[in-house]
Formats: C-alpha cells, sequence, structure tokens
C-alpha cells in the first residue's frame, strides 16, 4: 500500500491584474463609471466593494483547484452546492496494483510505500496509534484485491475501502464561493483534516489575489 499526504494544486492560470480588472469592468456597469478605470484602479474598486458587502460583482471570476485528499473530506466538500465537482470514482477505478491512503495529520508516518514488514519498521518513530491505523488500512487493501480476485468487480470490492482512501477531486467556483469555503474550512471550528487541506490553498490564494483574499483569516 501507499500512504501520502494530503495536497492541492490550482489549475486556473490565475493572471491577477487581469482578472481584477475583468471585475472592475463588470462591477463599474452597475454604477456606469467606466470612464474612471485606469491601469491601477482595480484593486481599489474591488476592495470597495467588498468592505461594502456586494460580493456578487466577484462571481464573473472562477478559479478551479484539483485536491488529493481522502474520501471523508471529499464527502464534506461536495456539501458545497454552489461548485461544480469532477471525482476519482472507486466504481470505476480498479485498484488492484495498490490501494493508496491519506495520511491524517494526527498520525505520525512518513509518505511511501508500506508492507508488513514496512510498518513493523516504522514503529520505532511512530505511535501505537499510528501502527494500528497502518495495519488497519493494510488490511482493507488485502482484503479489497483478494475480492477482486474471487471476482468481484471494483464496485462490489469498493465496500471494504475506509474514508482514507485517497481521492482526487477538482473543483470550480467563483471567488465568492471561494471566500465562503475558505472561511468555513479553515476555521478552528473545522475538521483537522479539513484545515490541513485548505490553510494552504488560502495561503496561496493570498498570494496571488491578496485583495479578494486577505481578509479571511484561518484563526478565527
Amino acid at each position: 500500500m501507499r500512504l501520502a499526504k494530503p495536497s492541492h494544486e490550482i489549475l486556473t492560470d490565475i493572471v491577477p491584474m487581469a482578472v481584477l480588472r475583468r471585475i472592475e469592468a463588470s462591477g463599474r456597469t452597475c454604477y456606469k463609471s467606466e470612464e474612471r478605470i485606469t491601469s491601477e484602479s482595480a484593486p481599489k474598486f474591488i476592495k470597495m466593494i467588498l468592505d461594502r458587502g456586494h460580493e456578487s460583482v466577484i462571481e464573473h471570476e472562477t478559479i478551479s483547484v484539483r485536491f488529493i485528499c481522502d474520501r471523508g473530506v471529499s464527502h464534506e466538500l461536495v456539501r458545497h452546492r454552489l461548485a461544480a465537482f469532477s471525482q476519482e470514482s472507486t466504481r470505476y477505478c480498479n485498484y488492484k496494483g495498490g490501494v493508496t491512503f491519506i495520511i491524517p495529520p494526527w498520525v505520525n508516518m512518513k509518505p511511501g510505500h508500506y508492507d508488513e514488514d514496512d510498518i513493523q519498521a516504522a514503529g520505532f518513530s511512530s505511535s501505537r496509534t499510528a501502527l494500528q491505523w497502518a495495519y488497519l488500512m493494510l488490511r482493507c487493501e488485502e482484503e479489497y484485491q483478494d475480492l477482486l480476485c474471487l471476482g468481484w468487480s471494483p464496485q462490489q470490492a469498493r465496500s471494504v475501502l475506509p474514508n482514507s482512501l485517497k481521492t482526487e477531486i477538482v473543483m470550480t467556483a467563483n471567488l465568492r464561493e471561494w471566500r465562503h469555503v475558505l472561511r468555513l474550512r479553515t476555521s478552528k471550528a473545522a475538521h483537522p483534516q479539513m484545515r490541513e487541506l485548505m490553510i494552504p490553498l488560502l495561503n496561496e490564494l493570498k498570494a496571488v489575489l491578496p485583495v479578494i483574499f486577505d481578509d479571511i483569516s484561518s484563526e478565527e
């Protein structure tokens, strides 16, 4: 089996000023103030509309992100209804070559390939509960592959796979929805695995589009 950490990848080619200028051009339609557009006016205009709560204007721009996470986290993600999702299918993907599981933040094991001997060797640096989790993941992989060998299809054998199963999911949402998602999913009340996934995304988006995301704090 393979153990991995969660990650994200922004798929959209974000050109910051181009994004901001398109938002400004859309937003100034409301005020018929297009004549006030300059090469530097977009950030100030967008900060003004966000400060006033006019977040509908930033719905004109979308971002797509590919997440690698476990199935439990993905089940929470898809509850955000104002987004589009495409997810790795356990019905059609066959894991006979090996199953990948996502390491929870409370399990002190390193990413990599593991068999039973590898797990025993990891015992010198991992806690007893971490090793128990790893053994359980190995058993799940073995049971899944045994069922495939006995003639079950992937959509049947998947019933023994746990929430820790790795999945890839692409999420596309407009900027207003991303602000909503990141406020919820980086807060201290969010699940630890969700925060582990979303805080790095928030930090990257703050670096790329600060005027849109700088007011969101993961410390709330």
